[in-house]
């Protein structure tokens, strides 16, 4: 089963208030190496230039065994998304001062699909208030499971 590539510093920084699923124009040796897990979303945003989304700092390395036409390790992708979503994406960036952040990068059959977070960013308040949230769900559900014994 292909690798599923999660941008998790993405929650942590961002609050995720809606979700879109794109495909990614890629080429040969890109699908090869992400089907390996080898990518890095760290960096990475969502810009929308002339009606077209792209995914730019994101590091694809290079697929070893690939030859001299080997693939560029970071280079702006082409997101494929409706007209609409880009339209709808576009607005709440610049309406908003909302960000395009990659979530994650997975398979999908044998499609390769990007889910895009419009996201707005966090204060450290807010960061620590999320962090305490999660370790009281994490003694909650340690509690639930030894009452179920």
């Amino acid at each position: 089963m292909p690798p599923h590539i999660e941008n998790r510093r993405a929650r942590h920084e961002y609050t995720v208030l809606e979700t879109f699923e794109a495909g990614i124009q890629l080429v040969g040796t890109e699908v090869k190496s992400l089907r390996e897990g080898k990518c890095q979303l760290l960096d990475a945003f969502v810009s929308i230039d002339k009606g077209q989304a792209w995914l730019r700092n994101a590091r694809i390395d290079e697929y070893t065994p690939g030859n001299r036409w080997n693939h560029l390790a970071i280079h702006p992708r082409k997101l494929l998304l409706h007209s609409k979503e880009i339209e709808q994406m576009a607005r709440a960036i610049d309406r908003k001062g909302m960000t395009a952040i990659p979530l994650e990068i997975y398979f999908k059959e044998s499609w390769a699909k990007v889910k895009v977070g419009l996201c707005k960013g966090k204060g450290e308040f807010d960061k620590r208030q999320t962090k305490i949230a999660n370790v009281h769900k994490r003694e909650i559900d340690r509690a639930m499971k030894k009452a179920m014994r």
